[in-house]
């Protein structure tokens, strides 16, 4: 069973950036698809769906939410079992808890998630 732990959330002002990483236990983690989702807020908690914000296979191949394209580079490292999102001109709307799972099921139980804030 792949364990999902995510990091790098934080307070950035609008503008910013930040590169989250997904952290996964087990060798099984190169044979899937990869992603990154979020929670809003007031959207956050069990019951309530996760959006989809980005993923990329295990060939590197990426695809994006319309709302991310052009400031959001999905990637992954399969030696380290990790992958990473990195954000740059993020807007308020982006204030979320960043969650990563496989794509388009999401077969691995849900790690904490990482929150970001976009404030000034």
């Amino acid at each position: 069973q792949v364990q999902l732990v995510e990091s790098g959330g934080g307070l950035v002002q609008p503008g910013g950036s930040l590169t989250l990483s997904c952290a996964a236990s087990g060798s099984r983690f190169r044979t899937y698809t990869m992603a990154w989702y979020r929670q809003g807020p007031g959207k956050q908690g069990p019951g309530n769906p996760h959006e989809w914000v980005a993923s990329v296979n295990n060939g590197g191949d990426t695809i994006y939410a319309d709302s991310v394209v052009g400031r959001f580079t999905i990637s992954r490292d399969n030696a380290k079992n990790t992958a990473y999102l990195q954000m740059s001109s993020l807007k308020a709307e982006d204030t979320a808890v960043y969650y990563c799972n496989s794509y388009p099921q999401m077969f691995f139980a849900w790690g904490q998630g990482t929150q970001v804030t976009v404030s000034s």
